[in-house]
């Protein structure tokens, strides 16, 4: 059998990109169209580094039994997926039974020890990722970095009336909005307010980057980002220090090509927002930001965004 070479951490060929963003914040597309490029590799939200072991990840219990997530199954496609294609080339029913086995047998190692052994198999192309989920903890994303040290984070951030709506109207989003406690309780009744994940999920976000060299990070507004793909997207390699030709830029205006970009076999359909999963191809054009003392439509009172949010929305550009 053949010997299993894992890149040095520190080395230049563990360089993975990480997507930083709140759901609902074209994340889904912006990293696939990322994970185009011929110099990477794209993959489904993984959740690895939500967890130690892969004993942890497979039962979705942390060390002291406490569980994950009451959506941890379906968390669990992304990895699944991924196994799947880049060991046996293909995503199917069995395997993705295979990548059950193979995630069984190594019960005993860490996220970091599965992260560093999948960037092996698929070098040298460096994998691209996002799991909004490990946003939850720093010592989730402090596993990154202490994973991956040169690591290169992407902070997308959505205008945040635009970004409230879309988790509100998302299949599954009020579901989202519970697990990350954004309920307002300050009412004569509790209410569910989106904007709290967004305020919440940037500090988190900006907490961990004061952790990271600042070469190593960069915040794109993604409603910029995606109206001006003809400067965006070479701008981006040039920061990346990836190949900015016709060819690799072509790539990336076609997320819909990555293997992942589809709803998956019976046993793992997910691995990425549905929503996504079910119409994947870039639709080009000017994406609007709508003004920060817009009206709040979800909110009985129809009061505008809370001076906090508005505050930070605006230290981060908008």
């Amino acid at each position: 059998m053949s010997q299993i070479v894992i890149p040095d951490p520190d080395g230049d060929v563990s360089r993975p990109v990480f997507v930083l963003a709140a759901p609902r914040s074209f994340t889904s597309l912006v990293t696939a169209m990322i994970g185009q490029h011929p110099e990477l590799y794209g993959v489904p939200e993984l959740n690895l580094f939500q967890c130690e072991t892969i004993a942890e990840f497979n039962s979705g219990k942390s060390a002291d039994g406490q569980g994950k997530s009451p959506y941890w199954s379906a968390m669990r496609h992304g990895l699944l997926r991924a196994v799947a294609e880049i060991y046996s080339g293909e995503q199917t029913p069995q395997s993705v039974a295979m990548a059950e086995r193979w995630l069984k047998r190594r019960e005993d190692q860490s996220s970091v020890e599965i992260f560093r052994e999948l960037a092996a198999k698929v070098a040298p192309l460096n994998i691209v990722e996002k799991s909004p989920a490990v946003l939850r903890k720093q010592e989730y994303m402090q596993r990154i970095l202490e994973t991956c040290p040169k690591a290169r984070f992407i902070h997308l951030v959505r205008n945040p009336v635009s970004q409230c709506k879309s988790v509100l109207n998302a299949k599954g989003g009020v579901g989202v909005l519970l697990a990350m406690n954004s309920v307002d309780h300050l009412g004569e009744k509790a209410a569910l307010e989106p904007q709290i994940m967004w305020h919440d999920t940037q500090i988190q976000i900006l907490r961990f980057l004061d952790t990271v060299p600042e070469d190593q990070f960069i915040t794109i507004r993604g409603e910029q980002f995606l109206s001006n793909l003809d400067e965006s997207l070479p701008a981006l390699c040039r920061w990346l220090n990836i190949s900015e030709s016709p060819e690799a830029i072509a790539a990336m205006r076609r997320p819909e090509d990555s293997a992942y970009s589809n709803i998956g076999p019976s046993n793992a359909p997910l691995g990425n927002d549905v929503n996504f999963l079910n119409a994947p191809a870039l639709r080009e054009g000017n994406v609007k930001s709508p003004p920060l003392d817009s009206e709040l439509s979800w909110r009985e009172d129809r009061a505008p965004l809370h001076p906090g949010v508005v505050a930070l929305a605006e230290a981060l550009g908008y």
